[in-house]
C-alpha cells in the first residue's frame, strides 16, 4: 500500500474499468473482489478508510437474533452464511463470541431458548456451536458480575466478534494486491460524463489539494450514509434513499464483566437489543438507535444516550457503572435503505442492501450490514461487469479466500502502560499503511481512542512526533496535527 505510487498511477491518466467511491467495508470489499476477477480498479475515499460507519460498529460478525422478531428470515440466513465465511476466512480478525441471554421472567429461558435454536438451524453447517440452556447457578459461576437478584437462567448462544476498521485495511491490501489502486483522504468533487453516461471523477487529494480527472467504463458509488450526496452529483434533485440511524456505544473497564464471554439483553426501553461485549480487555456496551440522526462522518454520542447504556447497563450488573467509569465513547450512522413508509422506528427497517443503476450507468449499493459486505460486493460487481460490458471477467473468486493479518511478531515498547500496541504498530501504520494523520494512527490502524480516550490524548504529542520524523514532517505540521487531534476527540 502505497499512497504516492497510486497517486502517481491516476494522475497519468492511467484508464481503468471501475472506479469505486468509499473506502468503507462495502468499498474495500467490492474493489477487492472487482480486482480478483482481473478488472483494473481504483477506489477513492475522501477520508481515512473505514473513518465512517465501518469503524464504529458494535464489533459483532452475527446474523442479527431480532431480525427474525421482524420476520426477516432471509437476512438472518444470508447474515449467517457470511458470519461462517468470516470466521472460516479471516481468523486474524474474526473470533467465535459466547453471548448469554439472561433469563429473569419465567417464560424467558425457553421463549429465547426456541428463537435461539431456531437461529442455529438457520446457520446450518455454518454455525459455530449450539446453543445452550442454563439453569441460574450455571449462569451465576459463569458470570459472577450479573444481577442475581430475581435470575433464572438464560440461554447462551454464539455468534462472532472482530476488529472492524482492522479488517478494512485488510480488505484494501487485498484489493491493492490483486492491483487496486487505492487512496484515502482522496475527494471525489465531480462526476465526468460524455453523452449522458458516467465516464469517471474529478477528483481533488485533501492534504495537498491537487485536482485530477480519472476516466472508467463503470463508476460504483459505495458510500454508505453519503450515497445519496453522490446520487445528487449524478442527478441534483433526485429523492434521497437513505434513512441514517445513529447506535452509540459507550466503553468501560472489563471488571464490570470479567471472563470472554459477552451479555445479550434482549429488550430495552426502546425495543432495541443491547450487548456489553468483551473487546481487547475493555468492555462494549451499545447500541442506541436514534433515528433520522444528522450525517456527518464523526457522529458523536449524546450524553443522554450515555446515561442511557449506563442505566440498562446498571439493570443487568451488580456494581453500577457511573459516567466516571466511561473510558470512551462512540457513535456510528446506520446507512439503512428508506423504505416506502418510513414512518416508525428505524429498528424496524430493513437491514438488506439495495443497488441501483441510474440513467448515466451510475451504479449505487445502499443498506445492508457489515457481516454481508462480501456478499454485497459480489452482487454489486456482477452488476458492473453487467453494466460495463466485461465478458472477460469470471464469476466472484472471494468466497473462501483467506484474509490475514500480516505482521511481524517482535518485542517492542508499548506507547501507552494503557494500550495494547507498540511503536512497531504506529511505524506500520504510517509506513505501510497509508496513516496520514494522528486520527487515522490512533483511532483506526490502532483502535486507541475507541478504548481510551485519555490514553490517547496523552500519548498523542509522542506519536506526532515520532510520525514527523518518519516522513519529513516539522513543528509545524505537529502542531497543527495535535489541534486536529484535539478537534477530532472533542468531536
Amino acid at each position: 500500500m502505497n499512497r504516492l505510487e497510486n497517486w502517481q498511477r491516476v494522475t497519468k491518466g492511467e484508464p481503468f474499468d471501475l472506479i469505486i467511491i468509499g473506502g468503507g467495508a462495502t468499498g474495500a470489499g467490492a474493489a477487492w473482489d472487482a480486482a480478483s476477477r482481473g478488472l483494473k480498479v481504483a477506489l477513492f475515499e475522501a477520508n481515512d478508510f473505514a473513518e465512517g460507519t465501518s469503524s464504529r460498529s458494535t464489533k459483532l460478525v452475527h446474523g442479527g437474533v431480532r431480525y427474525l422478531q421482524n420476520g426477516q428470515v432471509d437476512l438472518v440466513r444470508e447474515a449467517l452464511r457470511e458470519r461462517g465465511n468470516l470466521v472460516n476466512q479471516a481468523p486474524d480478525f474474526v473470533e467465535p463470541l459466547a453471548f448469554l441471554v439472561p433469563a429473569y421472567r419465567w417464560y424467558e429461558r425457553f421463549f429465547y431458548g426456541v428463537g435461539l435454536t431456531l437461529y442455529d438451524f438457520l446457520a446450518g453447517k455454518l454455525g459455530i456451536k449450539k446453543t445452550e440452556h442454563w439453569g441460574r447457578q450455571k449462569a451465576t459461576d459463569a458470570f459472577p458480575t450479573l444481577r442475581e437478584r430475581g435470575l433464572r437462567g438464560g440461554t447462551l448462544y454464539w455468534d462472532a466478534q472482530f476488529d472492524d476498521a482492522r479488517l478494512v485495511i485488510a480488505l484494501i491490501k487485498k484489493a491493492s494486491d490483486a492491483g487496486a489502486c487505492a487512496i484515502n483522504h482522496c475527494r471525489v468533487t465531480e462526476l465526468l460524463k460524455d453523452a449522458g453516461r458516467c465516464v469517471g471523477v474529478e477528483i481533488c487529494d485533501e492534504h495537498s489539494g491537487e485536482r485530477a480527472h480519472v476516466s472508467a467504463k463503470v463508476v460504483v458509488n459505495c458510500t454508505g450514509v453519503f450515497s445519496d450526496e453522490v446520487r445528487a452529483k449524478d442527478r441534483p434533485g433526485t429523492d434521497r434513499i437513505i434513512l441514517s440511524s445513529r447506535g452509540s456505544h459507550i466503553v468501560l473497564d472489563q471488571k464490570f464483566l470479567p471472563g470472554s464471554r459477552a451479555i445479550m439483553i434482549p429488550k430495552t426501553d426502546d425495543g432495541r437489543v443491547l450487548f456489553a461485549i468483551p473487546w481487547k480487555n475493555r468492555l462494549v456496551v451499545g447500541t442506541t438507535d436514534i433515528g433520522e440522526a444528522p450525517i456527518t462522518v464523526t457522529p458523536k454520542a449524546s450524553e443522554e444516550e450515555v446515561a442511557y447504556l449506563l442505566d440498562h447497563a446498571a439493570r443487568y450488573l451488580n456494581e453500577k457503572p457511573s459516567r466516571a467509569d466511561v473510558k470512551a465513547t462512540f457513535a456510528g450512522l446506520r446507512p439503512l435503505v428508506r423504505p416506502a413508509d418510513s414512518k416508525g422506528s428505524s429498528a424496524q427497517v430493513s437491514r438488506t442492501h439495495h443497488i441501483e443503476v441510474s440513467s448515466s450507468q451510475l451504479i449505487t449499493i445502499a443498506g445492508g450490514k457489515w457481516t454481508t459486505f462480501r456478499q454485497m460486493a459480489e452482487d454489486v460487481i456482477d452488476r458492473a461487469v453487467e453494466v460495463g460490458g466485461f465478458g472477460e471477467a469470471g464469476p466472484c473468486q472471494t468466497l473462501g479466500e483467506t484474509i490475514v493479518e500480516a505482521q511481524e511478531q517482535v518485542s517492542a515498547e508499548f506507547i501507552h502502560p494503557d494500550l495494547p500496541y507498540s511503536w512497531r504498530d504506529v511505524e506500520r501504520a504510517v509506513r505501510d499503511e497509508m496513516a496520514l494523520t494522528l486520527a487515522d494512527v490512533l483511532s483506526r490502524r490502532l483502535r486507541c481512542t475507541f478504548l481510551d480516550e485519555a490514553a490517547s490524548i496523552e500519548i498523542a504529542p509522542e506519536v506526532a512526533r515520532r510520525m514527523a520524523e518518519w516522513t519529513g514532517k516539522g513543528e509545524e505540521w505537529i502542531a497543527a496535527e495535535l489541534d486536529r487531534f484535539s478537534q477530532f476527540i472533542d468531536s
